[in-house]
């Protein structure tokens, strides 16, 4: 591995010149899709062409602004970059709904001094430089419009790993979204990480996926994955799966040797939406993988999801949960692809007390039950790095007690762009008795059974009269308590009381909330809420579906949903459910 992976296009143009690369199922202008592919060696020249384009406007280590929809248009301006030298910032088309303030404040922070796009983006283009305040860029190129021709006029540097490949700029459901430097010898590693873990056959192995090329996990599954063996990525728009979450599967039936991946509300939402008639067209036995993260796991979907597909074929094995994060380029850790999903029932009470204490039974809710668990899902071992639970003092955990979670491996980014302070707090971190730094990821979790199990983010942590509470068990026991709330959509936080913090709850309400009286489904939630955590609901807002922030990524944006209470926002929430016990 002593080349970076950009110069595997190179490679694969030269021996595999006809073969697939990318295809792009486009199904914005028929309903079954019209696919575009890129062979290697169409990828290359295009790389190349664009290459050539950039330098006219911008010299190796300036940013180009990537503001272009997903396609094939997305996967050339990256490995052109790449090609040139050139640091890609991977944002989106301007017209992303939900998106525009974060758009904004990346734009403005990675200061690109050219935008690639394409022709149908352009309009909205202009009009979001138009109304944004940082520097307009020197040039914007079309990437639909670069002349081929312009391939025969490059001619190959030699890139570094240590040069920056791109800044991953982070969802910001904690903060602002901030640019996470991404070498090319982190981009070769992860790639190569990811590519082991899943037991890839090169020129075999198929990726298949629907998530944004501008979110890490979706650019190194998509783009950089396949770029080792010299295999193919299928592809599509995440609004065509949200439209037709069967889509995704149909496009799974396909190939025998396939592998995928999503956040674990894209399992939750497929299995509540493909339907009986749809599923008998579906042969999804040739799924190796389908690796679930980037968001908390839950249990209870992966049980679902697989029951729900066990007769399309699906083997329970599949289910591949994982942990990662964009300031170690994307993957971390994964179970292995031949085990089926672990999922483990901690004791609650004592895993908020920092200790991970397995429960074997009986459950809570049955005629012996009384005692209350959280469900964990165990997200494997890493590949090719190092994971260890270590407190604030850089002593490691041992195996079985809470801590943070700390990283170290080839994989790990380097720093945050132009932030120099937070970027030696996270980045630059010893620890006691070891070599080299590591990286405080920021999300608590624990070792059992040598596997990683991920508890919740520190800063997400609701602390009430002394004890921790994690909000991810909040929010599924308050999805779980009364139909009227919506799966998935429940931000569960603590605003600043008298003597302690206190809790609120606001939940998107569901389809089946019609005609419920609002009152009734506040009093479920809280008994609820009292009986399995001992807490008291400060605050219940129930919300139109919508209503609760989520991250690009499509986690919940708990910091920013605090935000948005504490200023108001859901004020004069139309359903009524709510009034805070004072």
């Amino acid at each position: 591995m002593s080349e970076t992976l950009i110069a595997q296009v190179e490679r694969w143009a030269r021996e595999i010149p006809d073969a697939p690369a990318y295809t792009f199922v486009d199904y914005s202008t028929a309903h079954d899709g019209v696919r575009r592919t890129l062979s290697w060696a169409r990828a290359d020249l295009r790389a190349r062409a664009l290459a050539v384009r950039l330098r006219e406007v911008a010299s190796p280590g300036e940013r180009a602004a990537v503001l272009a929809p997903q396609g094939l248009e997305y996967v050339v301006a990256m490995l052109g970059a790449m090609y040139a030298r050139v640091i890609a910032v991977p944002l989106f088309a301007p017209d992303l709904p939900g998106h525009a303030d974060r758009l904004i404040r990346a734009y403005a922070d990675a200061d690109p001094v050219c935008v690639l796009t394409t022709t149908p983006a352009l309009d909205g283009v202009h009009g979001f430089l138009d109304g944004c305040s940082a520097p307009r860029p020197k040039q914007i190129i079309t990437l639909d419009t670069v002349s081929d021709l312009l391939a025969d006029e490059w001619e190959p540097e030699p890139i570094g790993r240590d040069d920056l490949a791109y800044l991953q700029y982070t969802s910001g459901s904690t903060r602002a979204p901030t640019g996470v430097e991404i070498s090319h010898g982190n981009f070769t590693a992860n790639a190569h990480q990811l590519w082991k873990a899943f037991r890839a056959t090169p020129r075999v192995s198929t990726a298949a996926l629907w998530l944004p090329l501008f979110h890490d996990m979706g650019l190194i599954a998509t783009i950089a994955a396949p770029m080792v063996g010299g295999n193919h990525a299928v592809f599509m728009d995440p609004v065509a799966f949200v439209m037709h979450p069967v889509r995704w599967l149909r496009m799974l039936t396909e190939y025998e040797d396939v592998f995928t991946g999503g956040p674990n509300f894209a399992y939750e939402y497929t299995a509540s939406r493909v339907t009986d008639e749809e599923k008998a067209a579906l042969d999804l036995s040739g799924v190796s993988v389908m690796l679930n993260g980037a968001e908390p796991l839950r249990g209870s979907t992966i049980h679902r999801f697989s029951e729900a597909f066990a007769a399309c074929g699906l083997r329970p094995e599949a289910h591949t949960p994982g942990y990662g994060l964009a300031e170690a380029t994307v993957f971390v850790t994964a179970m292995d692809r031949d085990l089926p999903a672990r999922v483990t029932a901690f004791d609650r009470d004592l895993l908020t007390a920092g200790r991970a204490v397995p429960v074997t039974g009986p459950w809570p809710g049955s005629p012996e039950g009384g005692g209350r668990v959280s469900e964990l899902v165990s997200c494997g071992v890493p590949t090719g790095q190092r994971v260890v639970v270590a407190d604030a003092s850089g002593t490691v955990k041992p195996d079985g007690e809470v801590g943070e979670i700390w990283v170290q491996g080839p994989n790990v980014a380097r720093a945050y762009w132009r932030d120099e302070e937070r970027s030696a707090e996270v980045f630059g971190n010893v620890l006691r008795g070891e070599d080299g730094t590591w990286l405080r990821t920021g999300d608590l979790g624990v070792i059992h059974g040598g596997e990683l199990y991920v508890t919740g983010r520190i800063k997400d942590l609701i602390i009430v009269d002394g004890r921790n509470h994690y909000p991810q068990d909040v929010e599924l026991t308050v999805q779980e308590a009364d139909p009227a709330v919506r799966r998935d959509h429940v931000a569960a936080f603590a605003v600043a009381g008298e003597e302690t913090e206190r809790l609120v709850v606001v939940a998107e309400r569901s389809r089946k909330a019609d005609g419920r009286a609002p009152a009734e489904v506040a009093a479920a939630v809280r008994a609820a809420v009292a009986r399995h955590h001992d807490l008291r609901l400060h605050d219940f807002v129930l919300v139109e579906a919508g209503a609760v922030p989520r991250t690009s990524s499509g986690k919940i944006a708990r910091a920013a949903c605090a935000r948005a209470y504490r200023d108001g926002a859901f004020r004069d929430a139309g359903t009524g459910a709510r009034g805070a016990d004072t």
